[in-house]
């Protein structure tokens, strides 16, 4: 997963701040009173991330020029986001001229630009879907769930599967082999083995 990191400015192209300065985190600690002692658990990994994401989000309306509120905010607005942090990007994307185009491993460097990869904007835009919902937002109106949204992802996954040499095809798990039962003695087995006993104790 890329890390993406930039200066907030007034500039709306330069709207970005680093996620990891907006995280809120609580460590683990226990909470003693004269009766109880109970321990307060941080929150997971998934729920600081899309905090911060949401956090980051925000403050990009607030920077854009001009401002645009939540509300305001439609699928175009979230396409001009991911468009601005490919900047940040660290996925080397190839060109159709470039001679590396579509292969996996390069055996050189080239000009190409790095780009955000598609596995980190889908993920991206997961969280801030959930978080959308979460913040009282209603989920028809979900600018994060738009078709043109979707249709722009899909295009990145397409592009950088072709570009990269990389299929985004999902593998099929293969089903894990059932254990075997262990045999279980039948009824003449244990009968007989009564009958033995039995006789053995009388001699």
């Amino acid at each position: 997963m890329d890390l993406i990191s930039a200066a907030p400015t007034n500039n709306p192209s330069s709207a970005f701040v680093n996620p990891s300065a907006l995280a809120i985190g609580t460590n683990h600690g226990t909470v003693t009173n004269s009766s109880t002692t109970s321990l307060i658990t941080s929150p997971s990994r998934y729920e600081n991330q899309k905090r911060r994401d949401w956090n980051t989000f925000c403050q990009y309306l607030r920077n854009h020029r001009p401002p645009l509120s939540l509300p305001m905010c439609s699928g175009a607005h979230v396409l001009e986001f991911l468009r601005y942090l490919d900047q940040f990007g660290k996925t080397k994307i190839h060109n159709h001229s470039c001679p590396y185009f579509g292969v996996p491993n390069p055996p050189a460097p080239c000009p190409c630009p790095l780009r955000q990869a598609w596995g980190s904007l889908d993920a991206l835009i997961g969280r801030l879907r959930a978080a959308y919902e979460e913040h009282g937002g209603r989920p028809e109106a979900n600018p994060f769930g738009a078709r043109a949204v979707r249709l722009y992802l899909r295009e990145v996954r397409d592009f950088q599967s072709k570009a990269r040499g990389v299929s985004y095809d999902k593998k099929r798990k293969r089903p894990k082999p059932r254990p075997t039962p262990s045999p279980v003695p039948t009824a003449s087995t244990t009968t007989s083995g009564t009958s033995t006993t039995s006789s053995a104790t009388l001699a």
